[in-house]
């Protein structure tokens, strides 16, 4: 089953899909995934890359939510509001509406987090209590840190291909400390990344996975968004192997 999803933090709303088994949930509820998008990303994401993943889990006794951050996809907002610690407190806020959902289990809400999405999980995992943590391609504050310009905030914003990136988004880069708080979490988690991922190196990946004391699996020939129908299937199986061990 599939039904809209809406919540709101600080007054604005946000909007998503919660997906269930096509069957009576277990006494318990189900084991669920919230999904967080990347950087000027949805909850569709690039070729329909979280949509799907979200039917397949479904199709796997696995529940899930994939919404829209604040001033991103169909969610109330500008972007040039949006900040890292912004979309932390939305993926909080989807994690307490997706746990007091029919048929969820409260105790097994897990994360993924997705390119930037992978930095606002690491960060929000404790808060949440995430049953499981899973990366995929997880970007660091570096990849954005070239466009402070030598250390020089902008006075308002800055045109990123259409975007309106703000100056609070900036300036706080240099105080997020992802990797820390994916140490300090201490919980089960995994990292996937494209070995050919040129916009978050797969170093970054290592990187966390270093930090969580977990494995990391590496996808042959994956670019930042693995683009092409084999190693979209290699993450979609690498993640269900994940996500349902327990």
């Amino acid at each position: 089953m599939e039904q809209f999803a809406q919540f709101s933090v600080d007054g604005q709303r946000l909007y998503g899909m919660v997906h269930t088994p096509d069957a009576e949930a277990p006494a318990q509820g189900w084991p669920s995934v919230v999904m967080v998008h990347g950087f000027t990303g949805n909850r569709v994401d690039h070729h329909r890359l979280l949509v799907l993943f979200s039917r397949l889990l479904a199709a796997r006794g696995i529940a899930s939510l994939r919404f829209d951050c604040r001033g991103s996809g169909e969610s109330q907002g500008d972007f040039s509001e949006m900040t890292v610690s912004r979309e932390v407190q939305d993926t909080q806020a989807a994690a307490e509406y997706l746990r007091n959902q029919p048929g969820i289990d409260p105790e097994r809400v897990m994360l993924l987090g997705y390119s930037m999405g992978g930095m606002v999980a690491s960060l929000a995992a404790g808060a949440i209590r995430a049953h499981r943590l899973l990366l995929w391609a997880p970007a660091l504050p570096e990849l954005w840190l070239p466009l402070l310009g030598g250390g020089v905030l902008p006075p308002t914003i800055i045109d990123r291909d259409g975007w309106p990136l703000g100056r609070a988004f900036l300036q706080e880069l240099t105080r997020l400390r992802p990797l820390d708080a994916a140490a300090a979490w201490g919980g089960v988690a995994h990292v996937i990344h494209g070995d050919a991922d040129t916009t978050c190196p797969p170093e970054w990946g290592v990187r966390y996975a270093g930090a969580l004391a977990c494995d990391a699996a590496a996808i042959p020939g994956g670019t930042h968004n693995f683009t092409s129908l084999d190693t979209t299937e290699m993450l979609y199986a690498e993640s269900v192997r994940f996500l349902g061990g327990g």
